[in-house]
């Protein structure tokens, strides 16, 4: 008789809306009048937002089901689940963040009818990218909203938005954080932003030339810490050689003051920071259109270039890095001041 009293599983929409109840009641709590019944309630909340995780995810025993997932999908945009469950977090204990964290990032991804929905609820709430960037200056939230965050750039419109705030200006703030896993996610975060959208970046990176690269440099490649002056400046090249930003690349190579940072780069004791530093100066030589005191700069330190360019070798044979040496050198050999 028991199997006849079996309670009817529950459809992801029911998951999703007994999840919002949830998440409404911590939402509207400032303070615990009855520590049971919350304790029952927030135990269920995370058994719950666990059970999402598990239909995007599977399981080791099943794989997910697409229309399932759809179905979470379409429930949990259809009402303000995702700021509710963002505004809720830290109420939540950590197992549950983490699972939360994935809920989140998985979602991102989730087709609904060949459409990502999430793109189009993200639009209309912009104002929760201002809160997961303002997580980094939380200690416990930083990596939670940080993952959160880098999963929502994947829409253009939401790496646009992020771009043009004034939210940018802080991570060069962030990446020289002292707690370094929290530095390193932003310095993460901040990658995404600057090579996910080329267009995108293009645009931005012509209208903010002058304050991104005087922050750039001063904040990032000129840094005292030396995980941020290899990342900077391995992200410089990326950004640089990149296609999309040619226009950027040749303004950035005209300017004295920046071929002076390169050039105390490759001076660096760190074989990596003196290989991605390479990469970008050599942008400087093959500049077609070198203004005269870019000229005067290779013609003043023309031995001393040489003669370092002529020792710098690196630990494995690469053909294509001693083709760009000597093409280079050559370059810095025939001018003439």
């Amino acid at each position: 008789m028991k199997g006849l009293f079996k309670p009817k599983p529950r459809t992801p929409i029911d998951i999703v809306r007994q999840t919002t109840d949830l998440l409404l009641l911590f939402d509207r709590s400032t303070e615990i009048r009855d520590s049971k019944r919350e304790e029952k309630q927030m135990a269920e909340l995370c058994k719950n937002i666990r059970e999402l995780k598990s239909i995007l995810y599977g399981s080791s025993e099943s794989e997910p089901v697409s229309e399932a997932c759809a179905q979470l999908t379409q429930e949990f945009f259809k009402e303000n689940t995702l700021r509710l469950l963002i505004n809720c977090i830290p109420k939540l204990n950590l197992e549950a963040r983490k699972d939360a964290t994935q809920v989140v990032a998985n979602l991102q991804r989730q087709p609904v009818q060949s459409k990502l929905i999430a793109s189009d609820y993200l639009e209309k709430n912009m104002d929760l990218m201002d809160v997961l960037i303002a997580g980094y200056e939380n200690t416990d939230m930083a990596l939670h909203y940080g993952a959160m965050l880098r999963e929502c750039i994947r829409h253009q419109i939401v790496a646009k938005y992020v771009l043009n705030s004034p939210h940018m200006k802080k991570f060069f703030d962030y990446i020289q954080l002292p707690n370094f896993d929290i530095a390193a996610d932003a310095a993460a975060t901040f990658k995404e932003l600057m090579t996910r959208h080329k267009s995108t970046v293009a645009e931005f990176l012509s209208k903010n030339y002058e304050w991104f690269f005087a922050d750039y440099n001063s904040k990032l490649l000129e840094s005292s810490n030396y995980i941020t002056r290899r990342l900077a400046v391995k992200l410089l090249g990326d950004m640089l050689l990149d296609r999309s930003n040619s226009s950027v690349m040749t303004r950035y190579v005209s300017s004295r003051e920046n071929l002076r940072i390169l050039m105390n780069l490759l001076r660096e004791s760190s074989k990596s920071i003196q290989i991605e530093a390479f990469h970008v100066f050599k942008l400087f030589a093959a500049n077609r259109n070198k203004p005269p005191d870019i000229i005067s700069i290779f013609v003043a330190n023309k031995s001393k270039m040489l003669r370092l360019l002529d020792e710098f070798k690196i630990d494995k044979e690469d053909e294509q890095f001693e083709a760009d040496k000597a093409q280079v050198m050559e370059e810095i050999a025939a001018l003439e001041g």
